[in-house]
């Protein structure tokens, strides 16, 4: 499992909307760089280790079995406590448990570079997937707290487009630190990223909570999801080893299976849920969830697999390899840009104008002049800046 891309349905849980301290304009240019580098350190961890494995597994003379574990200790603990961390930014405060996440990533990243042995390296990657499952909801948390509706598309448009960069970025500076120094450094990187966001955090970013802060945690929701995601998670990464019929695969997808049917009954009956079922009723939320889970279903095993090959078997080098990656990121990311509206713009000042006002309403006029004689909302495409 490979992180690239935002996690799914992110686009419904930001224009859900919160209750949220009012964040200054100043402020909020750093919210969303805070928002984007945060979540580029696990965008990018999440290509670079790909990239770095086959350094990783010679010099730790680690096993195939054991380098696949080296991802996915980070993927097994990043989606077992993804809706937990969530959970936690709505009780305690967003952009405090989004903190908390960046250091113990940051933390675990250093760990990374000093492990010893590749027993060591799978604990810290673990620890880096319980860091990575706070800041990355948190992140997208950020924005919703700190911008209005009206603001939101731009924002979202600003993020996905830095992700794209990020995430095409990172196999080739992977690539290029394994090559030339070490693959050390593939996670040595993060540490200035990582103190990086948390002197923005601490400076810049206003705290927040959600509706249901005053209600609690979803005690039995949070274990029964953490134990459903992990069980069915482990299930599916040993099972290819020992075997579907296996008494730890079988025990694993039974308690994944069970604790699954489990969080939904007592989500159907607590005061405030951790997920509300009703988001399920959302076409959009649903569509995209089900999306995300067929496209990375495809994709996991063949970005494992990829760079392992161009290294090990074509003999390319870790830089050539990491390029190899880019014409897939790009294509992933080119579209997203448009569909969440494009860079981040202040709006407009109420009864004001300017050049660049007129400059927008000029173009939607253009816009509006060329739907009259085609019949299609031409302000919805990408060249156009303005808004219907």
């Amino acid at each position: 499992m490979t992180q690239i891309g935002k996690p799914p349905g992110d686009d419904a849980l930001i224009r859900h909307g919160c209750e949220a301290a009012a964040c200054p304009q100043s402020s909020k240019p750093w919210v969303l760089a805070a928002a984007i580098i945060g979540s580029s350190m696990a965008f990018i961890d999440g290509t670079v280790v790909n990239v770095a494995l086959p350094a990783i597994q010679r010099e730790l003379d680690a096993t195939a079995f054991q380098a696949q574990w080296v991802v996915e200790s980070y993927a097994l603990f990043l989606a077992a406590l993804l809706l937990v961390g969530g959970a936690l930014g709505d009780l305690f405060g967003r952009r405090r448990i989004f903190a908390l996440g960046v250091l113990l990533f940051a933390l675990a990243s250093a760990g990374c570079a000093l492990a010893g042995t590749v027993q060591q390296l799978i604990l810290a990657r673990a620890v880096q997937g319980i860091g990575g499952a706070l800041l990355v909801p948190g992140s997208l948390a950020l924005i919703s707290a700190n911008f209005e509706k009206k603001e939101r598309g731009r924002a979202i448009g600003t993020w996905s487009g830095a992700s794209g960069i990020t995430a095409a970025v990172g196999p080739v500076l992977g690539g290029f630190l394994v090559d030339h120094y070490s693959w050390t450094w593939a996670f040595l990187v993060n540490v200035p990223m990582a103190l990086a966001v948390l002197w923005i955090a601490w400076r810049h970013v206003p705290e927040s909570r959600g509706s249901s802060a005053g209600s609690g945690l979803d005690v039995w929701g949070a274990a029964l999801a953490t134990a459903a995601l992990a069980g069915i998670v482990y299930a599916f990464i040993e099972a290819p080893t020992q075997g579907w019929r296996s008494a730890a695969v079988l025990a694993a997808l039974s308690i994944g299976i069970g604790s699954s049917i489990a969080f939904v009954a007592v989500e159907r009956r607590v005061r405030s849920p951790m997920l509300p079922l009703s988001l399920l009723r959302i076409g959009n939320f649903g569509g995209a969830n089900l999306l995300t889970l067929l496209l990375y279903a495809a994709l996991g095993g063949g970005l494992y697999f990829f760079p392992l090959n161009l290294i090990q078997v074509q003999g390319y080098s870790a830089t050539v390899a990491g390029a190899a990656l880019l014409p897939f990121i790009l294509i992933m990311f080119a579209p997203r840009g448009r569909a969440a509206g494009g860079p981040l713009r202040a709006a407009p000042a109420a009864g004001g104008g300017g050049r660049a006002s007129r400059r927008r309403a000029s173009r939607c006029s253009r816009c509006r002049a060329l739907a009259r004689t085609t019949g299609r909302p031409s302000c919805r495409r990408w060249w156009c800046w303005g808004s219907a």
